[in-house]
């Protein structure tokens, strides 16, 4: 699943408008792999689905 981030631009985090790629959910959150290249775990509440 693809979905593009709506919040504010952090640096080495999450840019605002970018596309990222789910690569799992896990207990509803999203499993991404961020701008710093870790992947971490972020609330949906934050994205919208771009692609399934």
């Amino acid at each position: 699943m693809k979905v593009r981030y709506l919040g504010k631009t952090e640096f080495l985090v999450l840019t605002n408008n970018k596309v990222y790629d789910v690569q799992s959910v896990e207990k509803g959150w999203y499993r991404i792999i961020d701008d710093s290249g870790e992947d971490y775990l972020y609330p949906p509440k934050y994205f919208e689905t771009v692609e399934e």
